[in-house]
C-alpha cells in the first residue's frame, strides 16, 4: 500500500547565509540556463525544424513531425529523473546536476552544428532525435538537483522561497530563448535565418559546460544530504537498500498523484510557448517577430510572480495556493483561446497573460511540494519522477495534441477542452495529497 512519507525539515543544519545565498544563485542559473537550452528547441520546431530535417509536401505533416521530436525529449527526461535521483540519493545533489548541465550544453551545441536532410539525407532527422533525447535525459536529470540544492539550503520558515528561485529558471529561459531568437531574426534575412540564423542560439548551449566547472569547483554538497548520507549508508551495509526500489515499492502512489496534480501546468504551460506560436504563425497568419515579443513580455511578469506567490505559500500553505492556481487554469481555458482566435496582438497579449498568471501561481510552491512529499534518502529520485512523469503526460505531447485537436476539430475550443481535462484530474490528485497530509 502507498503511503506518502510526511514531510521532513530540509534545513537539519543551519548553512552561513553567503553559503546559502551562493547556493541559491548557482541553482537558479543551473535552471535557467538548462531551460533555455531546453526551449530554444520548442521555439525551433515551431519555426523552422519542420522543413529543414523533416521535409514533405505538408506544412502541417512537418510542423507534426518536428513536434514529435519535440515530445521525444520529455519521453527521456523520466529517464533522466531515474538515473539522477538513484544517484542523487546516493551520491549527492551536486554530482548529478554537473553531469546533467555537461550533458545539455553537448548536445544543444551538436543540435546547433548538425547538418540538415538536404545534406546527409535520412541521418539528419535521426541525429536531431538523439540530440534531443540527450536534452531530455539532461532536463531530467537537472530539476531534482537544483531544486534540491536551493530547498536543502533553506533557512526555516522559507522553503517555499528557496525553490522558486530554481522555478524562475523557466521563464528566464523563456525570455532568454525568445531574445536570442528575435535577434537572430533582426540581424537576418527570412533566407539567411532559415539557413543558418536559427543556430545561433543553439550555439550559446556551449557557455552551460563554464557553469558546470562553476559549481563543481566552488559549490558544497548540502547538509541534508550530508546527514542523510551517513543513515544511507548504515542502511546500505544492512539492507541493500535502493531508493528507487523504496519509491516503487511503498511510495508510487505519491509519485502518480505528484505527476497528475502538475500535468495541466506543464501542457499549458508548452501550448503558451510553443503550440500557440505554430498556432499564430501558421494558422492566423500574425507576425512571428510580434508572437515572440508577446511571449516574451509575458514571461518577464512571471518572474514576479512565481516567488510571490512561493513565499504567500510559505504563509498560508502550498496546496491552498497549488490549488487556486489550477481552478484559474481550468476557468482560463475557454477564454484563452477565444481571445487568441481574434488574430489581435493585444487580445493574445490579454490571454496569454493572464493564463501566465494561473501558470506562476502554480509553479511558485511547486518544488517545495514536491520536495516535502518524500524523505532525504529518496527525495531526489521521488520529486524528479513525480516532475518529469507530468512532463510526458502534459508537456511533451501537448502542442502535437493541440495540432491534432485542430486538424481533426478545425476549432481551437478542443484544445481548452483539453486543458479542462487536465485540470480536472490536476484538481482530482491535489485533494487526495491534501487529505492525506491532513490524515497524516
Amino acid at each position: 500500500m502507498d503511503t506518502a512519507p510526511s514531510a521532513q525539515p530540509l534545513n537539519a543544519t543551519t548553512p552561513a547565509a553567503p553559503n546559502r545565498r551562493r547556493v541559491a544563485t548557482a541553482a537558479a542559473l543551473a535552471s535557467a540556463v538548462e531551460w533555455y537550452d531546453y526551449f530554444v528547441f520548442g521555439i525551433a520546431a515551431a519555426l523552422v525544424l519542420g522543413d529543414l530535417y523533416f521535409p514533405s509536401g505538408s506544412p502541417t505533416a512537418g510542423v507534426l513531425a518536428s513536434f514529435a521530436t519535440f515530445a521525444v525529449g520529455f519521453l527521456a527526461r523520466p529517464i533522466g529523473g531515474i538515473v539522477a535521483g538513484q544517484l542523487g540519493d546516493k551520491r549527492g545533489r551536486k554530482p548529478m546536476l554537473v553531469l546533467a548541465l555537461t550533458l545539455m550544453g553537448l548536445a544543444t551545441t551538436g543540435i546547433g552544428l548538425l547538418p540538415t536532410y538536404e545534406t546527409i539525407g535520412v541521418a539528419a532527422p535521426v541525429l536531431l532525435v538523439l540530440l534531443r533525447v540527450a536534452q531530455g535525459v539532461a532536463v531530467g536529470a537537472q530539476w531534482g538537483g537544483a531544486m534540491l540544492l536551493a530547498t536543502e539550503y533553506a533557512p526555516e520558515g522559507k522553503r517555499g522561497v528557496y525553490g522558486s528561485v530554481v522555478q524562475l529558471g523557466v521563464p528566464i529561459g523563456v525570455v532568454t530563448a525568445n531574445s536570442v531568437f528575435l535577434l537572430a531574426g533582426a540581424f537576418t534575412t527570412d533566407g539567411a535565418f532559415s539557413a543558418w540564423g536559427w543556430r545561433l542560439p543553439f550555439l550559446v548551449g556551449v557557455f552551460v559546460l563554464a557553469l558546470a566547472w562553476y559549481i563543481h569547483t566552488r559549490v558544497e554538497e548540502t547538509p541534508e544530504f550530508r546527514e542523510a548520507e551517513k543513515a544511507l549508508a548504515e542502511k546500505e551495509r544492512t539492507e541493500q537498500a535502493s531508493p528507487l526500489r523504496t519509491i516503487l515499492r511503498d511510495h508510487l502512489g505519491t509519485v502518480f498523484l505528484a505527476g497528475g496534480s502538475f500535468a495541466v501546468n506543464t501542457a499549458t504551460f508548452y501550448i503558451l510557448i510553443t503550440g500557440i506560436l505554430d498556432y499564430t504563425t501558421r494558422e492566423l497568419d500574425m507576425d512571428k517577430g510580434a508572437v515572440l515579443t508577446v511571449s516574451l513580455c509575458v514571461s518577464l511578469t512571471q518572474l514576479v510572480l512565481i516567488p510571490a506567490s512561493a513565499a504567500l505559500s510559505d504563509k498560508v500553505g502550498r496546496i491552498r495556493i497549488y490549488t487556486f492556481g489550477a481552478v484559474g487554469i481550468a476557468l482560463w481555458a475557454v477564454p484563452l483561446f477565444l481571445l487568441i482566435d481574434t488574430g489581435s496582438l493585444l487580445w493574445l497579449a490579454v490571454g496569454t497573460f493572464v493564463a501566465s498568471c494561473f501558470l506562476s501561481i502554480m509553479y511558485g510552491p511547486q518544488a517545495a511540494l514536491f520536495a516535502e512529499l518524500f524523505t532525504p534518502e529518496m527525495r531526489y529520485t521521488g520529486a524528479s519522477l513525480g516532475y518529469q512523469i507530468a512532463a510526458v503526460g502534459g508537456g511533451g505531447l501537448a502542442p502535437f495534441v493541440m495540432v491534432l485537436l485542430l486538424e481533426a476539430t478545425g476549432t481551437s475550443m478542443a484544445v481548452s477542452g483539453y486543458i479542462i481535462v487536465l485540470a480536472v484530474i490536476a484538481l482530482g490528485s491535489i485533494k487526495v495529497l491534501a487529505d492525506r497530509a491532513r490524515s497524516r
